[in-house]
């Protein structure tokens, strides 16, 4: 391989990794928050800029009002704008538009016929300003049809003040905002002042805060993208990349490791908990090993290193029973006969709270060690999801994110996991590419539960599981089992088949779970008879019975 092929692998890896996804969906997360927060500070931030400037054009018109003395408007009018008194109020207005920040105050009086003319008798700009005022008596044009509905308000005295504002189209005097009151004496309107400002200094405010919100929220995500990255890689992704590089290093190799994995990993929670138990096993293993080697030939080595593997193994799943001898609402019975020394298939069960009863088989890819070790790791990391109280769906999903992380042995494992309410016997529960349920109603016969089938657990990456309910009454048995029960066969290849599973079901009678399960194992024995097995058969029976009612009524 060149070292080109070795580059794009590992970019490959990068791209897959559960940081990278973790972080770019961080990313747009933030992203999309960033957006909408700055849109809605945007217009906040304007909707707020434009009525302060709403309310100083305003406050500004009234001011202009006073200086102009409504009951001399027609004194003014008559003026032909070449009066002392005229003079007087035009440089007063000039003086406002300076000190108020005014870019125009101007009075008219508009044709009352169609508003559709306008005619000017006072004109002042800002200094500031580059545009020119209108002279005494100038006759122009209403600008456009908004204008002509607000002064007829104005005038007509359907309107005390009116706002114009304008920052899109053609505009002469670029962005700006009008402010309009009615000039009126003794009941009568005699003019209607206005007050225009520019927007420029609006804008400028408004763009400086939409750049310093931007800076703000690009560095506050950067950091929490630096963090997570850290964070996920600290407490997640070593971890799980160390505990699959031991259990592929040890499937390969089977001798210990030189650093234990629970030194390295020292988490305190489930990761480092199934790196203990790896290197428990590994212990273990290794001092059963180094008793046989001194006494016998390699071959019995051999095969008393995988019967160690096979009681480490048998250890891990529930093998008293009855299971709850303390409890009378329901019994429960399983078995796995492995079809190595070693095998893939397991089977748990166990309370999540008092009510709660959590049951789960699978079946792992492949036999022999390696299968062992992800049967392993694969069962711990179920246990201790379900034990947080997520939904069975939810633990598939987080499992098969913890297993897809690093499998480069590329195994995978089936799953149906279900959650019991004891107290009314509702079921939840999560199928992952495992075999369908069976279940016998009070008084009828076992039929397959054809249940929805999510893909298997370190298959594929990003996939999700849907949960399913139904209700086991007083007197319903559920059987969960692998593959290896229909798929069995007998010296001519013929398998035993679903059809002959049911027909067994249903020929052992009103039973225990534990006899309906030796019922079954004689059925495929007498089947397959001295053939060999060639796959796990693994099989869990549930038979629930309810509260009676004197638990009813102490409870």
């Amino acid at each position: 391989m060149t070292s080109a092929d070795k580059k794009i692998i590992t970019r490959k890896k990068r791209g897959q990794s559960v940081i990278f996804k973790s972080l770019f969906g961080l990313f747009l997360l933030l992203f999309t928050y960033s957006s909408i927060i700055s849109m809605i500070g945007y217009r906040s931030f304007t909707t707020a800029m434009l009525d302060q400037y709403a309310e100083g054009a305003f406050l500004t018109a009234n001011s202009a009002a006073d200086e102009l003395e409504p009951w001399r408007m027609d004194e003014y009018a008559e003026s032909m704008g070449e009066t002392k008194r005229y003079t007087d109020v035009l440089n007063a207005l000039h003086d406002l538009c300076n000190t108020q920040g005014a870019t125009f105050i101007y009075v008219i009086q508009p044709d009352t016929t169609d508003y559709a003319h306008i005619r000017f008798l006072f004109s002042a700009a800002n200094d500031d300003v580059k545009y020119k005022v209108y002279d005494f008596g100038y006759l122009r044009e209403t600008t456009n049809h908004e204008y002509r509905i607000k002064y007829r308000q104005l005038y007509e005295g359907g309107s005390d003040r009116e706002l114009v504002i304008r920052d899109s189209g053609y505009i002469e005097t670029d962005s700006h905002i009008t402010a309009m009151i009615p000039i009126r004496w003794e009941g009568e309107t005699l003019g209607i002042l206005c007050v225009q400002r520019q927007m420029d200094k609006l804008t400028q405010a408004r763009n400086g805060y939409l750049i310093r919100a931007l800076i703000a929220l690009i560095l506050l995500a950067s950091l929490m993208i630096a963090g997570q990255g850290y964070y996920l890689n600290r407490v997640l992704l070593r971890p799980l990349s160390l505990i699959m590089d031991e259990a592929e290093r040890y499937a390969k190799e089977n001798t210990p490791a030189k650093t234990k994995l629970s030194d390295e990993i020292n988490t305190g929670d489930e990761i480092g908990q199934l790196a203990d138990t790896i290197d428990q096993m590994e212990e273990r293993i290794e001092e059963y090993v180094g008793d046989l080697t001194k006494i016998t030939a390699e071959k019995e080595r051999m095969n008393t290193e995988l019967s160690v593997a096979t009681r480490i193994q048998e250890g891990m799943l529930p093998s008293r029973f009855p299971a709850f001898p303390e409890r009378s609402d329901f019994d429960i019975y399983a078995a796995m006969d492995p079809a190595r020394e070693v095998g893939g298939d397991f089977y748990n069960f166990f309370f999540t709270d008092d009510d709660h009863l959590c049951m789960m088989i699978a079946d792992v890819s492949g036999k022999g060690i390696p299968a062992a070790l992800y049967m392993m790791a694969s069962m711990i990391l179920l246990r201790d999801h379900a034990s947080s109280g997520m939904t069975p769906a939810q633990i598939l999903q987080d499992t098969n994110e913890a297993l897809i992380a690093s499998n480069d042995q590329e195994m995978f494992v089936t799953v149906w996991l279900g959650v019991l309410e004891v107290s009314t016997g509702k079921v939840i529960a999560a199928n992952a590419g495992h075999e369908y349920p069976v279940l016998r109603r009070p008084g009828g016969q076992f039929e397959l539960f054809k249940d929805c089938h999510g893909f298997v657990l370190g298959g594929m990456e990003g996939m999700k599981y849907r949960d399913y309910e139904f209700t086991l009454e007083p007197g319903s048995m559920l059987f969960l089992y692998t593959d290896g029960l229909p798929e069995a066969s007998d010296a001519e290849k013929a398998m035993f088949g679903t059809d002959r599973m049911i027909a067994a079901l249903n020929g052992a009678g009103e039973t225990s779970p534990q006899e309906v399960l030796r019922h079954m194992r004689a059925a495929v024995d007498g089947f397959v008879k001295d053939a060999e097995q060639f796959d796990d058969l693994t099989m869990l029976c549930v038979h629930y019975i309810g509260r009676t009612d004197t638990e009813e009524g102490t409870k």
